[in-house]
């Protein structure tokens, strides 16, 4: 450790990280924020979230987060959310017992309204945490061992939030078909196991309602617990991702397809049928997945739609059939969204170090 690290009394460090879209739906979960099933998703390029993150050295104990501000506004609500993880991470984070954070965050798409906010935010500060702290013990670099604890960090936060550390398909969860996968960070499938077809994928977020949903993702998965479904959920979930995984690697469109859809309409069949019930599609998102089921069926062209826990479209298509889908989108669905709203989005990189605008 360098003398200069032991002098730091202060910085900043600043992180872009992007929202993901699940392919393989994560949805229930157990003790310690352990998904009951395994999970695929892939990194988006445009949906993320900045934050700067200052840090000053303060008293033995007195560490933690003095200030969050959210598009420049000081948000009580996030801040308490945000305070209780910074909290939690100072059993993992040393140094967060005697530093004081000030956080700014903004976001490129709305909040709460079922584009995984929560996955690109906590993927952030789980970076900045693991930044911090390397500055103060004069380390560098940003190695496997350096994504890994910062992919588990993030699950604390938000279990999905643990698959944004990383770019392209990742996979979270134990899983019979992956020796390497884990419950407790999520794991990067190599280029290898991706077929050509699928790496550079378009996803059209359509947007419905950028209203904040009734039920919030964390009630929706405590109503998991003792689901009718639940253990059939978690023997189909480890299926459709066993066949996903073959499929993206030999490049079978139709099957990629099929389990794409499959997730979706299952994740919301999940909502309806739990104890209570709740609905968060709206009339919109019905009439949306109709066009978009037409269009494939009329043009033979392998799209899909998938959602989050929200009434968004997320509509997948592959790069070779961009142009085409493209136009459909522009006259067809465009007129369709609020205020003709979307976000053109797809396949990324993964987070970056990169300043708040």
């Amino acid at each position: 450790m360098s003398q200069q690290a032991n002098e730091k009394r202060s910085g900043q460090v600043f992180w872009e990280s992007p929202a993901n879209i699940a392919l393989v739906k994560y949805w229930g979960k157990l003790q310690g924020q352990i998904p009951m099933n395994p999970s695929l998703s892939f990194t988006l390029r445009e949906s993320v979230v900045r934050i700067a993150m200052h840090y000053e050295k303060v008293g033995r104990g007195a560490g933690g987060l003095r200030t969050f501000r959210l598009n420049g506004q000081l948000n009580e609500k996030f801040q308490l959310r945000i305070g209780k993880y910074i909290e939690s991470m100072k059993a993992h984070f040393a140094f967060l017992d005697n530093t004081a954070l000030d956080i700014e965050s903004k976001s490129t798409f709305p909040h709460s309204a079922g584009i995984a906010s929560s996955a690109a935010a906590f993927s952030a500060l789980a970076m900045a945490l693991g930044s911090i702290e390397n500055e103060l013990a004069g380390r560098e670099g940003k190695g496997s061992d350096f994504l890994q604890k910062a992919s588990f960090a993030a699950r604390l936060g938000s279990g999905s939030a643990c698959r944004s550390v990383y770019g392209g398909f990742t996979v979270w969860g134990k899983s019979q078909h992956l020796e390497e996968s884990s419950d407790d960070y999520a794991i990067k499938l190599h280029d290898a196991d991706v077929h050509p077809v699928f790496r550079n994928l378009h996803d059209a977020v359509l947007i419905v309602d950028d209203t904040e949903k009734k039920v919030s993702s964390t009630a929706g998965h405590a109503l998991m617990n003792g689901h009718d479904f639940r253990e059939s959920r978690i023997a189909q979930a480890e299926n459709n991702l066993g066949t996903m995984l073959q499929a993206l690697k030999t490049g079978d469109e139709k099957i990629f397809v099929d389990i794409v859809e499959n997730e979706a309409l299952t994740l919301h069949g999940l909502m309806m049928s739990s104890r209570p019930g709740y609905i968060l599609i709206k009339p919109g998102t019905i009439i949306l997945i109709e066009k978009i089921r037409n269009f494939r069926e009329k043009n033979n062209i392998n799209l899909c739609f998938t959602l989050d826990a929200g009434p968004n479209i997320h509509l997948i298509y592959m790069d070779k059939d961009a142009e085409k889908v493209r136009s459909f989108i522009r006259q067809e669905l465009l007129p369709l969204c609020k205020n003709g709203h979307w976000v053109d989005d797809g396949v990324g990189s993964g987070p970056i170090q990169k300043q708040i605008e």
